[in-house]
């Protein structure tokens, strides 16, 4: 492994940096030195874009990591794959089924893998690792697969559906993280955390034998989360003791502002194109 582990923030919904693009998605580069890793794709309109003008080589990429199967992860996925055709692509399998969102008094909405992109993923000779066990990416990376619901005060975050009646809740049981070793910690993609911000890293602290959090990136999805959920996540994160956290994404403006507040010192912005930097444990 390289002596240093960098991750550069592709896709966001902010951008603070002149030539770069932002869009309602997410999506983490990450360079171990022997591997490099596309943690989800966006919506894809903007992951091309920003990766060329941040001087990334989407074509070096050993592996495509999807944290769950909604549009704004995977949207970019036929355009990876045309960019990376000997990546291997790691995902839940159900991370492909049908999924629908049915806001109140409003429209149901399909919100999962575009069809187009289910079938340039099936026209690509692109290896599939679809498994809900934690599985290794290589260079010490891991994904979480499966992610155990143990708290009481976590939930999905949304009405979300696997059919378009609404009629099939839809548990989100493709929701997975991806996770590493720093030399202060273990370091931690999110995706969305529809299986639960804390429900995640109580459960990546389970894998890893208890070893300490050092940072956790990404979206965790608490945009319209109650205050109690609010309070209770920031509870559990300060009994955590997590050093650096960069909350974006669906993390919304209220939560990512009350855990700014009730973390001082610990939150970072993340907008596209801010480079971290590990060194691996």
């Amino acid at each position: 492994m390289s002596k240093i582990i960098h991750i550069t923030s592709l896709v966001e919904n902010t951008v603070t940096s002149s030539g770069l693009l932002a869009e309602s998605g997410l999506a983490f580069w990450i360079e171990t030195g022997s591997l490099s890793v596309l943690f989800d794709t966006g919506q894809g309109a903007v992951l091309l874009a920003n990766a060329t003008h941040l001087g990334l080589g989407l074509e070096k990429a050993g592996a495509i990591v999807l944290s769950h199967g909604h549009y704004d992860h995977t949207g970019g996925l036929s355009i990876a794959l045309k960019k990376s055709p000997r990546a291997k692509i790691y995902a839940h399998p159900e991370a492909f089924q049908e999924k629908y969102v049915r806001e109140p008094d409003g429209p149901v909405r399909s919100i999962g893998i575009s069809s187009f992109n289910k079938h340039k993923l099936t026209e690509s000779e692109n290896e599939q690792v679809l498994s809900k066990a934690v599985t290794e990416i290589g260079s010490g990376l891991f994904v979480t697969g499966e992610i155990p619901r143990t708290t009481e005060f976590e939930d999905t975050g949304g009405p979300f559906f696997t059919d378009r009646a609404c009629l099939k809740p839809d548990p989100l049981t493709d929701d997975q993280a991806l996770f590493f070793q720093s030399d202060r910690g273990t370091v931690v993609l999110l995706g969305c955390a529809h299986a639960g911000v804390i429900n995640t890293l109580r459960y990546i602290r389970q894998i890893t034998g208890g070893k300490p959090l050092h940072a956790v990136a990404g979206g965790m999805h608490l945009v319209k989360a109650s205050e109690k959920r609010i309070e209770r996540t920031i509870e559990n994160i300060k009994e955590l003791e997590i050093e650096r956290l960069y909350p974006v994404h669906c993390t919304g403006i209220s939560a990512t502002a009350r855990i700014w507040c009730s973390l001082p010192g610990k939150c970072f912005a993340c907008p596209v194109g801010t480079k971290i930097e590990f060194m691996p444990g």
